[in-house]
């Protein structure tokens, strides 16, 4: 690194947070899921799939139709789609925003390498994010194409389910990645599977959000998986409400807050 670009870096100028090379980042994580992580990326698109046929079809031919707020009759199968895409794009996000940034940043030390060159801690923390943001998107873009196939998409808007799949995912990267880099030890990278299993079986994912007590009820709506939830099967149902607004802008806010923290968290680790 050159003697300028070294006084800007520790003086705390512009370049040193960002110096416009995010790009590298994502093309050595893809570089690097080519070479020796593609069966991983691959195996975790089929989860949600497994859930879907085996509670959609199998558990929906006893429960039958579920009635949305609107009064409107849908099958179980097309209710559930919609809360496992966005659990589809939460965990193919989380996953490389968590355990992937965790082993780099306390075991490859990657990022004491970027960092030594002109590179800035928000090059390094957008560069995570988009890629867990590229994989949470084919996840959620695949398993979207499976709805399609098997009918449980019901709405013209249902297209629009992309981009909110994209938001939700970079939601969850960004605050992933914020927490991982504040974890030490494996021990505590533990607390994540705590918190994201709840929300998976909480967050009105395969039952509606009515059939808890009013306080269960405000609980769950705190959650960022009951917004993306929401978000997309308003989208894939044709359910759309003011509230769909509320939902977009508690993922902006994530996102924010997880670029912020892990901007300052990286730069305090690696330049202060």
């Amino acid at each position: 690194m050159s003697a300028s670009t070294d006084v800007d870096a520790r003086s705390g100028g512009a370049r040193a947070l960002y110096s416009g090379n995010a790009r590298v980042v994502v093309a050595r994580g893809l570089l690097a899921t080519k070479s020796t992580n593609w069966v991983v990326v691959v195996s975790g698109f089929f989860e949600p799939v497994f859930y879907l046929l085996a509670m959609g079809w199998g558990l929906g031919s006893f429960i039958g139709d579920v009635t949305l707020p609107s009064g409107t009759e849908i099958s179980y199968a097309a209710y559930i789609a919609p809360g496992l895409l966005a659990v589809s794009a939460m965990n193919g996000a989380v996953y490389d925003s968590t355990w992937n940034v965790f082993f780099k940043m306390h075991f490859g030390k990657l990022y004491d390498a970027m960092l030594s060159t002109s590179m800035g801690p928000l090059d390094v923390a957008l560069g995570e994010i988009l890629y867990a943001l590229l994989r949470g998107g084919v996840y959620a873009f695949g398993f979207l194409t499976v709805m399609q196939v098997l009918g449980l998409n019901l709405a013209w808007t249902a297209f629009l389910a992309v981009p909110a799949v994209l938001l939700v995912a970079f939601g969850f990267a960004s605050i992933g990645m914020a927490i991982t880099s504040y974890m030490k030890t494996f021990q505590h990278m533990d607390w994540i599977n705590i918190v994201l299993l709840p929300m998976f079986l909480f967050s009105a994912t395969f039952y509606p959000l009515t059939v808890y007590p009013t306080p269960i009820q405000w609980l769950i709506q705190a959650l960022p998986l009951w917004h993306g939830t929401e978000l997309v099967r308003g989208l894939t149902t044709g359910e759309l409400s003011s509230a769909s607004g509320l939902h977009v802008a508690y993922f902006v806010a994530m996102i924010a807050i997880g670029l912020t923290f892990t901007t300052k968290r990286l730069r305090a680790l690696f330049l202060d």
